[in-house]
């Protein structure tokens, strides 16, 4: 299942982690693995693979955003300062980090809005269910599919739907 172009998620605003806005625009035509992200989580160690995959296909267009969350259990409670020195010194994280938003609820964030109504392999749509749940935009700016939490990075599907958006 996939959005509607008019309403791709990288037409929302939102601040990047270190203050300033995010801009998304500069992701047009690229692909981007957009997951929300925390750092006092069981999932915590996808950072690794998540860093890995970034480098290993950012000369073809590709990145990771990471959307800090702290709406499951006070999983990222940190300032944004925090978060940053958390990712960069524990995990080399070099993808680009959003502001800390709300991925659920009323004040779920607009990014998320035209994220949630994609289904994943499971069929599952609407709220996201953990940290490091993961949707894929491909170079159309459209949403082209869901990962549960639990599904690795790296995990061979995640690979391949990355591959198919590559080209």
């Amino acid at each position: 299942m996939t959005t509607d172009a008019s309403s791709s998620p990288l037409d929302v605003r939102i601040g990047a982690l270190k203050g300033g806005d995010a801009e998304l625009s500069q992701y047009d035509g690229k692909v981007v693995l957009v997951v929300n992200v925390a750092s006092k989580c069981g999932l915590t160690p996808q950072y690794t693979a998540l860093e890995r995959i970034h480098e290993q296909y950012a000369d073809r267009g590709f990145t990771v955003l990471g959307v800090p969350c702290n709406q499951f259990l006070g999983q990222e409670p940190g300032s944004a300062e925090e978060i940053a020195e958390f990712c960069s010194a524990t995990y080399g994280v070099t993808f680009p980090l959003t502001e800390k938003v709300d991925v659920n609820g009323e004040d779920r964030h607009p990014l998320y809005a035209r994220l949630v109504d994609v289904a994943d392999a499971e069929g599952h749509t609407g709220d996201i269910r953990w940290n490091f749940e993961k949707f894929l935009i491909g170079r159309d700016g459209r949403v082209v599919a869901r990962f549960s939490p639990q599904t690795e990075p790296d995990a061979p599907e995640v690979l391949a739907a990355i591959e198919a958006q590559l080209g």
